[in-house]
């Protein structure tokens, strides 16, 4: 098989990666060419030889991994437990370009040093960038300005590691224990890589235009303060909705703002991380510019369940042969604390698309491309499907 994945909740983390190794190993029947692991904060202690002892126990190949509050393996979501997982795959006929990225705060803004050199020269051919990173001493939007300069419409997959506090989340590449900054891949050339992003939000009220704005503070929204819009969408909304956007709202940039009408999945989304009680100006996790269409949005279970299951429906229509194999980066506000059932979305992948080796995190940040552009999300689940 050319992609196989085993998880284990063994509290020795030696033995979680002799089991899995085992179990990988033979049905690879090869050294993988490309690894991922993940590990929760339980095994802390063993980190300093996990890398090592992994690559020992695979024969070599490249190795990503990095620590998640949940592990994913197959249909399940190993919750508030000690858990690793192990994910690998061979890739006929791929290059596989690892690297390793410095942040570092200049005058003239947040610098991002380590990506490789030729990212363009072979920009055609590249599959797509899978990224990991420390949710404390990165930042991976200013990685995503560069790649989409160097290597536009190539998809950048992946997530921040989860779980611990400043210092406490760890990254692996190789033999090497990472505690700042982000590790990835280029990969160019073999399989297909083709991603889902699901955002789980619908629209609520009418779509507005930004009359005024400055970065991310949204001071008008059709000449009027956002929370005055805000207010009178809530008065004519049924009390189910009330209680949704009382518990927390966010605003949706339209992706195509020249549409006659807006729908779910046609916005890019963002959180609302602050408002202005005297002007009513909004702040939200990302820039809003004079001009754009913007709409707000709630989310619950029910919602995100719909838009995964819509997305990979959608999938399936477009790309009738199934993936061989997954990596999934989904919210850490996701799993039990939005859905009434456990394992959501690994099981709901594994029913729309497997049976199949599926492995990742539950991420404080997943990265994935929505309309042809790349973004660091909240909330939202992140899905690299390899073909065969």
């Amino acid at each position: 098989m050319p992609f196989a994945a085993a998880a284990s909740e063994k509290t020795s983390l030696s033995v979680a990666i002799q089991e899995t190794g085992q179990i990988v190993s033979g049905e690879l029947g090869r050294t993988p060419d490309l690894t991922f692991a993940f590990v929760s904060p339980h095994h802390a202690r063993s980190f300093t030889s996990m890398a090592a002892s992994i690559r020992e126990r695979l024969g070599g190949g490249l190795l990503l991994a990095c620590t998640g509050e949940t592990v994913i393996c197959g249909s399940r979501e190993h919750e508030d437990c000690p858990a690793f997982s192990l994910w690998s795959g061979v890739l006929p006929g791929a290059d596989l370009v690892p690297f390793q990225l410095e942040f570092e705060e200049t005058p003239d803004g947040i610098m991002c040093s380590g990506l490789p050199d030729d990212l363009g020269t072979r920009a055609a051919d590249t599959r797509a960038v899978l990224l990991l990173s420390e949710p404390f001493s990165s930042v991976p939007q200013s990685v995503l300005d560069l790649l989409a300069d160097e290597l536009p419409n190539v998809p950048v997959i992946g997530g921040q590691a989860s779980g611990g506090n400043p210092g406490e989340n760890r990254l692996f590449m190789n033999d090497r224990e990472i505690d700042r900054g982000a590790i990835g891949v280029v990969i160019r050339g073999g399989p297909q890589i083709r991603s889902v992003v699901s955002q789980g939000c619908r629209p609520i009220g009418a779509p507005y235009v930004v009359t005024k704005a400055e970065r991310n503070v949204v001071y008008e929204l059709g000449g009027a303060p956002p929370m005055q819009r805000l207010q009178e969408i809530y008065q004519v909304l049924p009390p189910r909705d009330q209680k949704l956007v009382e518990g927390g709202v966010h605003i949706g940039i339209a992706l195509n703002e020249y549409q006659e009408s807006f729908h779910r999945g046609d916005f890019l989304i963002l959180n609302v991380v602050g408002v202005d009680k005297k002007t009513g100006a909004l702040k939200a996790g990302g820039l809003i510019r004079v001009g754009q269409t913007v709409q707000f949005q709630i989310r619950d279970g029910e919602t995100a369940d719909a838009d995964l299951k819509r997305l990979l429906e959608r999938y399936s229509t477009e790309h009738p042969r199934l993936p061989a194999a997954g990596l999934l980066f989904s919210c850490n506000g996701r799993g039990s604390r939005m859905f009434t059932t456990v394992d959501h979305d690994a099981t709901t992948i594994q029913q729309h698309l497997g049976p199949l080796p599926l492995a990742g995190i539950f991420a404080q940040g997943e990265l994935g491309p929505v309309g042809g552009k790349n973004y660091i999300h909240g909330f939202t689940a992140s899905i690299a499907l390899f073909e065969e």
